[in-house]
């Protein structure tokens, strides 16, 4: 058997990740919707998006221990 796949199987995937990629998609979404009113508020939610995405994988890496 081969030890090494399983464990990768086994693993815990990194939250962490996902809480970037989703915060960013939350920015963009945001963003679509004030695009027609300026391009820099809509760079801004992007930004915005992978900031508090940033902040939530830094607390869920923090309560992990």
């Amino acid at each position: 058997m081969n030890y090494k796949y399983l464990k990768m199987i086994t693993q815990p995937s990194n939250k962490g990740s996902w809480a970037i990629g989703g915060m960013t998609l939350v920015g963009i979404g945001t963003g679509f919707i004030f695009l027609q009113t300026s391009v820099f508020i809509f760079v801004a939610c992007i930004l915005i998006g992978i900031g508090l995405g940033l902040v939530m994988a830094a607390l869920i890496d923090k309560s992990k221990g």
